[in-house]
């Protein structure tokens, strides 16, 4: 197929997409940035990667209706995995531009390029706090900063365009991604690592990791899979950390954390969720258990010197 992948340069985006092109798939990745006509320019070590796949770089912002109609046209699948997360200081329009109005013209561009289907990129923030885990799609919606705020608006705004213009739209809603290579959980297998774990709150709260290829192979199912049209799943590995992600962190390295109070979301919400959904319609089966996944982590930062 002919697929489009937004994000492409992010740790999620760039493991989709290289993914997909070894799959023998004809894959184009919005960038933002300039290339020439033969070839990127400035090349960044992940625009080459991504290039040396055999994937197309197509300069544009999702921000620009005349660069989603050029990324579009043609394709057959848009992955849509490009979001702001949480960055101190931008204001709240800021993720609303890019989270939530940019999904809508998003569909809207690939509707007119022809795109069957649109798998967008949620997450399980959406669900908030989850009382009585673990939680299906059908949980309750308490989005609690302006990050699920507006992702779960990006949702809302991807089925009414999906349903006006006729474009599926797949919603995955991933648990906390991680894998080789992945740099938002590198502070806590950091601090793990280097005996300065503290764990915050009472530790008896439970959280919900996804390695990253099997995150990938859910991505690919929604994509592909025919039950999973206008449907939303939630993506995560198949076994839930218990105790703030300590123990399980903590026994590859033969460490005994110290405790310390304070309220932080990480360590006092807890997120644990049920897959059932996307076991039983589209096959999904995580195969990489959690301290096979968290070892093969360790092992990547130490060999690239992040530990």
């Amino acid at each position: 197929m002919r697929i489009l992948v937004t994000g492409a340069t992010g740790f999620t985006g760039g493991h989709l997409a290289r993914a997909l092109a070894a799959r023998g798939h004809d894959v184009r990745a919005l960038v933002r940035g300039q290339v020439s006509d033969t070839g990127v320019r400035h090349v960044s070590d992940t625009l080459a990667t991504l290039a040396g796949a055999g994937i197309t770089i197509v300069p544009g912002d999702l921000r620009d209706p005349q660069a989603l109609g050029a990324a579009t046209a043609g394709v057959d699948l848009v992955y849509h995995i490009a979001a702001i997360y949480r960055q101190a200081g931008l204001p709240a329009e800021a993720y609303r531009a890019v989270n939530a109005t940019a999904v809508g013209a998003l569909i809207e561009a690939a509707a007119r390029g022809g795109v069957r289907r649109v798998v967008h990129c949620s997450t399980v923030g959406v669900h908030g706090d989850v009382e009585g885990p673990p939680a299906n799609e059908d949980a309750p919606l308490k989005p609690g900063d302006v990050y699920q705020d507006t992702k779960l608006e990006g949702e809302r705004l991807a089925r009414e365009t999906g349903a006006r213009t006729g474009v599926e739209v797949t919603i995955a809603r991933p648990t906390g991604i991680y894998g080789p290579g992945d740099r938002r959980l590198l502070r806590l297998f950091r601090g793990v690592a280097r005996r300065r774990w503290i764990t915050l709150g009472s530790g008896e709260i439970y959280y919900h990791l996804t390695y990253i290829d099997d995150l990938v192979e859910g991505f690919r199912l929604c994509g592909e899979h025919a039950a999973a049209a206008n449907r939303t799943y939630i993506l995560a590995g198949g076994e839930v950390i218990a105790g703030a992600a300590c123990e399980a962190l903590c026994t590859p390295l033969g460490i005994e954390p110290p405790i310390h109070r304070r309220r932080v979301d990480f360590f006092t919400k807890s997120r644990a969720f049920d897959i059932s959904r996307a076991r039983h319609e589209l096959g999904y089966a995580p195969r990489v258990g959690l301290r096979e996944g968290i070892t093969r982590t360790l092992n990547w930062y130490r060999e690239h010197g992040w530990l």
